[in-house]
């Protein structure tokens, strides 16, 4: 585990091993999970555990191949197809191979994460991509990527019935990148359930819709 990732504070930027320790956490999650609950509901989601999880591997390739050319588009995505497999399913890429079971797709969210964390350490940060969230630089990339990893191993660990919280670091340079007008004085993994429509805070009813912005803060 980085030191920058255990210790950094909320006001330094999201890194490549940011986004590297909350792929492995997500990791450590999947290969904990019961054999029987991988059809069952990711939390508040429609969608079940195994396509959670391959979603949040499409979502590490999907910021990955947006810094991949050398003139990256800002107005539309790299055009790889999407495909559902059911109307209200997650739009992905690809698809991890069922038969390789859950070691399999830890392996595909594994490698997804790889390719992101490389592209982020390798990709000068003036350099800027298209994103439905706002035209985002590389760190911008990896805190989107963190967002959806961290919120979407919540939705996972409710799923699983399992108990998990990410580092409270991680949370909030999060926050600080992507929601610079959430609350502040709470506890920051609780405010950024809160800020993706997954959790009540004090004062504050649960938000049917939210949007993060990741354009660059400079």
């Amino acid at each position: 585990m980085s030191r920058s990732a255990e210790t950094g504070s909320s006001s330094s930027p999201v890194t490549a091993d940011d986004v590297d320790l909350a792929v492995r956490l997500a990791v450590s999650v999947l290969r904990d999970a019961p054999a029987d609950r991988w059809d069952a509901k990711a939390g508040s989601l429609e969608w079940n555990c195994w396509e959670t999880a391959e979603h949040l591997a499409n979502d590490l390739f999907y910021y990955a191949v947006q810094l991949g050319p050398q003139s990256p588009p800002l107005d539309t995505h790299v055009p790889f197809a999407l495909s559902r497999r059911w109307p209200n399913g997650p739009a992905v890429f690809f698809l991890a191979e069922r038969d390789a079971g859950p070691a399999g797709l830890a392996q595909v969210l594994e490698a997804c994460g790889a390719l992101l964390v490389a592209m982020v350490r390798t990709t000068p940060p003036h350099v800027r991509a298209h994103h439905a969230a706002g035209v985002s630089d590389p760190e911008g990339f990896a805190a989107l990527a963190l967002q959806e990893t961290l919120v979407h191993t919540h939705d996972l660990a409710v799923g699983f019935g399992l108990a998990w919280a990410p580092p409270s670091a991680l949370c909030s340079r999060v926050l600080a990148r992507l929601f610079p007008e959430a609350p502040a004085g709470e506890d920051p993994w609780l405010t950024l359930l809160w800020s993706t429509g997954r959790t009540e805070l004090p004062g504050r009813p649960r938000l049917t819709t939210w949007r993060s912005d990741s354009t660059p803060r400079s």
